[in-house]
């Protein structure tokens, strides 16, 4: 399956820098760096790391990530940007993840199971290369959202890519683990909303705890420090 992405990276890249793009990256990005909480020094495992559109701000809070990534175009765009900073690219699957137990104290991966039947199987990859008392967090598409709703009728008429995903919904994702869960969602707004009026949308979202955002974020501690 990673050959379908290899057309990818710079469709990927360019639609982040569009208005309501960067928008959606910026949102998505105070949820991961809340409930993940990446540290100075931490090792940090992104996988299904893409092109490192998340990847840069892991670094960026002084961690030393290791992304993997079944794309090798992927993987080389996001080794490309991080160039010079303390990233690790490594080509691999995350239902088998080619690192020894507890070696990484954060575990992250955004956007990626969506494209397997039975996400515990990575999930519990996830916790097995994570220390004792680090951190799993997992983000995906809601499949409660408006987004979700428009690319499944976009897999019914064939989409490359969306045909092969699964979206999942906040109770669908709190039990890929057994362990309790922390559940956030964002995107509160559509992708062809005016830039303005999603900022108004994402702050009314947040405030009434809706549960309908595009970006589902799940988080775990892993018990055992």
């Amino acid at each position: 399956m990673p050959e379908i992405f290899d057309e990818w990276p710079e469709k990927y890249d360019r639609w982040f820098e569009t208005p309501v793009g960067r928008l959606v990256r910026e949102y998505e990005n105070r949820v991961i760096l809340e409930l993940a909480r990446p540290g100075r020094g931490e090792r940090v495992l992104d996988v299904g790391c893409g092109t490192g559109v998340f990847t840069r701000d892991l670094l960026a809070a002084g961690s030393r990530v290791t992304g993997c990534e079944l794309s090798f175009p992927m993987l080389r765009r996001a080794a490309e940007k991080a160039a010079g900073a303390a990233f690790h690219p490594v080509l691999g699957d995350m239902r088998r993840l080619p690192f020894a137990n507890g070696s990484f104290d954060r575990t992250i991966s955004v956007t990626a199971i969506e494209f397997l039947d039975d996400a515990r199987e990575a999930v519990a990859e996830f916790f097995r290369v994570t220390r004792p008392g680090g951190l799993v967090f997992v983000a995906s598409l809601n499949s409660l959202s408006p987004w979700a709703v428009r690319r499944t009728e976009a897999a019914r008429k064939g989409h490359a890519i969306f045909s092969r995903a699964r979206f999942r919904s906040p109770a669908e994702m709190a039990v890929l683990s057994p362990l309790p869960a922390t559940i956030r969602t964002a995107i509160h707004f559509e992708k062809n909303t005016d830039p303005d009026r999603a900022k108004e949308m994402e702050r009314d979202g947040e405030a009434r705890g809706l549960d309908t955002g595009a970006f589902l974020a799940a988080c775990w501690i892993k018990p055992g420090a």
